[in-house]
């Protein structure tokens, strides 16, 4: 199983990346795939999960209105658009993916996002 995150990099305060995760290895409607992100010093902290069974989002309450998660079925991969991003958005952002009958748990190599003011 591989995970691989795109679309990191340099932003400007305000600006609107998006993130894009490439699963393969497996079956894609198997999976729950949730973003998530750690900043500098600090905890790594849930963004939203997209759930494979009913096509349900989640989004944690701090994120909501700015990401949107989405999904290409037929491509593996599921996107995180941001918007009007700020300094404190800066972090390395991680892809992961759970097993809704096995519990496995994946981990992509992490895309670094740097907001400057």
């Amino acid at each position: 199983v591989q995970l691989v995150e795109s679309g990191g990099g340099l932003v400007q305060a305000g600006g609107s990346p998006r993130l894009s995760c490439a699963a393969s290895g497996l079956i894609f409607d198997d999976y729950a795939i949730a973003w998530f992100r750690q900043a500098p010093g600090k905890e790594r902290e849930g963004i939203s999960c997209w759930r494979s069974s009913d096509g349900d989002t989640y989004y944690a309450p701090s994120m909501k209105g700015r990401f949107t998660i989405s999904s290409d079925n037929a491509k593996n991969t599921i996107a995180l658009q941001m918007n009007s991003l700020k300094p404190e958005d800066t972090a390395v952002y991680y892809c992961n993916g759970r097993g809704r009958y096995t519990g496995a748990d994946y981990w992509g190599q992490g895309t670094q996002v740097t907001v400057s003011s």
